[in-house]
């Protein structure tokens, strides 16, 4: 079992990275990081000692004065190197570097630094050392105004805001998971590459990015339509989208009901793709679910009876709890990476459709188990 530590576990890849490593608790064991520990000498050295692997992920992206991107980044990788010397570590360090390390930037200065003082710590002392030099990413839960463009359109579009392009060029991008498989190939790769570019998955215009996402916007933001998704990457920007609504105030969302005398009549999902739609009942006092997908898309729809679904993603400890009625029949849709379940807290039978986007298949099920 590989001992693997992560600096900046808490950031956008690096929290995505631990989360992953997580769904194989068999063969990684993740030896936790502190942002504080880069300012205590002796906690950074109990990390790196324990460590097979540190993936070397912490630095800052954007600040008003590039001096002090440039310092940070540079005085992290000088700590970092200090403590595999005092240490006398022999681990693989992987060190995320950035595909501006040929721009005439402050920023891709320091990056490129940053891995040239690896490289020679590894030559030095007899570690492996692998320098990944990164496209532009995307995924769930960056941080608007400071990963990456499509985050920032993400949360303006799902917050009443107008996203504006500044430069309407093309960018050469990967998916967040994409790039932690990438990553953990590396982990398993046994000859160490000291210089390794990581192929971008897909090449596209701001405006023609801005345009998928206003089409989420308006098919199923606004009215609850799953798009056509043709692509993979059309996949993980929905993904990605779906992750920047208010989701505590967004859901349930109510049908709309139409009635005559023969009784009522709810249209309960549209589709732009295929999939599998189920049909449950549940009796009172029953909890349905518990888990959580990192690509589908789902779908629950309480019909008759008294539900409650919540909702819990899986590195925090804030529950959403939504309460829904058949008499006002409505959906919640699951976010990947949420935990989430459904209990019937009447005293019916709860009825409910649910609708996932591709067929189970137990090889590939991508469903994990977590409690709420």
């Amino acid at each position: 079992m590989k001992r693997i530590g992560i600096t900046g576990q808490n950031g956008f890849v690096g929290s995505h990275l631990y989360n992953t490593l997580g769904l194989t608790l068999d063969k990684y064991e993740r030896i936790n990081f502190d942002r504080e520990f880069f300012d205590n000498s002796e906690k950074l050295d109990e990390f790196v000692r324990q460590c097979d692997v540190i993936i070397h992920l912490a630095a800052m992206n954007r600040h008003p004065d590039p001096e002090v991107i440039y310092h940070n980044n540079v005085d992290l990788v000088k700590k970092l190197v200090t403590s595999l010397e005092n240490t006398g570590s022999k681990a693989h360090v992987i060190f995320s570097s950035s595909s501006q390390e040929e721009r005439d930037n402050l920023y891709g200065k320091s990056k490129k630094e940053g891995r040239e003082l690896l490289a020679n710590w590894a030559e030095r002392a007899g570690g492996k050392f692998s320098g990944m030099v990164i496209p532009n990413v995307f995924g769930p839960f960056g941080k608007p105004n400071y990963n990456s463009f499509i985050a920032t359109f993400c949360h303006k579009l799902t917050h009443g805001e107008k996203p504006v392009i500044d430069n309407d060029g093309e960018v050469k991008l990967i998916y967040v998971a994409e790039l932690v498989q990438e990553i953990i190939s590396q982990i398993e790769n046994e000859v160490a590459n000291t210089f390794y570019e990581v192929p971008y998955t897909s090449v596209n215009k701001v405006s023609e990015v801005l345009q998928k996402l206003e089409s989420f916007k308006n098919l199923y933001f606004d009215n609850g339509e799953i798009p056509g998704l043709e692509s993979s990457f059309d996949l993980n920007l929905f993904n990605t989208f779906r992750c920047y609504f208010d989701i505590k105030n967004h859901y349930p969302v109510k049908f709309i009901q139409h009635t005559d005398p023969r009784g009522a009549f709810v249209e309960v999902i549209r589709l732009g793709i295929g999939g599998q739609c189920s049909f449950s009942t549940t009796v009172p006092g029953i909890t349905r679910g518990n888990h959580f997908h990192t690509r589908k898309i789902e779908r629950f729809a309480v019909i008759k009876g008294k539900a409650l679904i919540q909702l819990r993603k899986i590195d925090t400890d804030e529950v959403l709890d939504f309460y829904l009625d058949g008499n006002e029949p409505a959906y919640v849709d699951m976010p990947i990476w949420y935990t989430h379940n459904i209990k019937n807290i009447g005293e019916e039978e709860l009825y409910t459709i649910f609708w996932i986007n591709e067929p189970f298949n137990p090889e590939d099920a991508d469903t994990y188990f977590v409690e709420m």
